[in-house]
């Protein structure tokens, strides 16, 4: 008799931001075996013949119960091996010392959107995350370098009125990202600030550049902005410039812009492989195709010549995006150049884990920590992740060493 298992419906919680579902299986057959409609008559009454204790119980637990006694021993003469690996997992102890890789809060920038109005508002497609007003930002600022994490990066939301096809709010020294930068420097003088040079943002279209009539993306005039911007957001106070275009030759006229005006100090953290991946999203217009200056995620060889052009031009960080996606390529490169190499974790792969932990599908918080542990561990030096806070948090609980209990 088919059981109930089968004809019963599984509610998966509801969650703002994503939809709620149900979802009934299919249903048995009288001796719980699948058979193929398609198969002989023949083979199918074969297959009703089978011995019934030979098929899983349906409603046996998972996994069997643990033994209350331990296994007699089944051989006679241990294996005569020379080494034994286990030996070093064998306890708490051991495992702790012998951790190859290890995370602290200084790894970690902390990415935040801010807007020009003074309300927080949560971003429905990242749970727990916000567009900041001015005393939210300060907030949140706050709270992270109480956990040691004192380094952050700034996205704004520019209003729809003030963007344009050449971008010239980028330009503007009083524009929000400036005024922000001087708020919190005022406010938290130590603090390290990233700030995005980017024309997206600013753009009416949407694109990483200026768009001609017939739709092609402009490399150099585009460029001729971004120096611009680059120089107005380190005249505001930012420690780092980031890059993030993926346009030909944008580090070095960067760099030439920065040195030309005094900022030999101001740092270049360039996106030197940004993917064209399905995980970005946030609030832009994820439908544009952007393929003509981001890189084919088929592609390795490609991501290793952009790298060491950007070097080449006077990068000083070298960033891989999306992190999770690319940890191969965050090897690749860390073999490849004595430069620090960053790892940026993007909305998608932070909404993932938030919407499976949610759905309990997965324990957030570990899957949270292997995700960055794993990026440390192909190379990362630096990594710009949304889960800064949480897992720092954490970390600060854990004497600021995650260990895998």
């Amino acid at each position: 008799m088919a059981s109930s298992m089968f004809r019963s419906p599984c509610k998966i919680p509801g969650m703002k931001g994503f939809e709620q579902k149900s979802y009934v299986g299919r249903k048995a057959t009288s001796c719980n075996i699948r058979t193929n409609p398609f198969r002989s008559t023949e083979v199918a009454c074969q297959l009703q013949k089978i011995d019934s204790t030979l098929i899983w119980p349906v409603h046996a637990p998972e996994v069997p119960p643990v033994p209350s006694k331990p296994a007699a021993p089944v051989i006679d003469q241990p294996l005569l091996l020379s080494r034994r690996a286990r030996r070093n997992r064998k306890c708490p102890i051991q495992r702790d010392a012998f951790q190859e890789t290890n995370i602290s809060p200084p790894n970690f920038i902390y990415p935040l959107f801010i807007h020009e109005g003074e309300v927080d508002i949560p971003i429905r497609t990242m749970p727990g995350r916000y567009m900041l007003g001015r005393d939210g930002l300060i907030e949140e600022v706050a709270s992270a370098r109480d956990v040691g994490v004192n380094s952050i990066m700034l996205y704004p939301k520019v209003p729809e009125a003030l963007k344009s096809p050449t971008g010239e709010e980028a330009l503007n020294d009083n524009g929000l990202v400036p005024r922000t930068v001087r708020l919190l420097k005022e406010r938290f003088p130590d603090l390290v600030i990233y700030t995005d040079v980017n024309f997206d943002e600013y753009s009416s279209s949407g694109h990483g550049g200026i768009v001609r009539e017939d739709g092609v993306i402009l490399n150099d005039e585009t460029i001729h902005q971004l120096r611009k911007q680059a120089v107005s957001q380190a005249r505001a106070g930012a420690d780092v410039v980031c890059t993030s275009e993926m346009l030909d030759g944008r580090v070095g006229a960067v760099r030439a812009a920065l040195d030309a005006e005094g900022f030999q100090h101001v740092s270049i953290m360039s996106y030197s492989v940004k993917y064209t991946s399905s995980l970005y999203g946030r609030f832009r217009k994820v439908e544009l195709d952007k393929k003509t200056y981001q890189i084919n995620p088929a592609n390795s060889r490609e991501a290793l010549l952009e790298a060491r052009e950007d070097e080449s031009e006077g990068a000083d960080i070298l960033m891989v995006k999306p992190a999770l996606a690319s940890l191969d390529i965050i090897r690749l490169l860390k073999d490849q150049t004595l430069l620090p190499i960053g790892a940026c974790q993007v909305s998608g792969e932070y909404s993932m884990i938030k919407a499976a932990g949610h759905l309990k599908m997965i324990d957030e918080e570990k899957v949270m920590m292997e995700s960055l542990i794993c990026m440390r561990r192909a190379g990362a030096d630096l990594i710009l992740t949304y889960f800064a806070l949480q897992a720092a948090t954490i970390l600060c609980g854990e004497n600021r060493k995650f260990v895998f209990k």
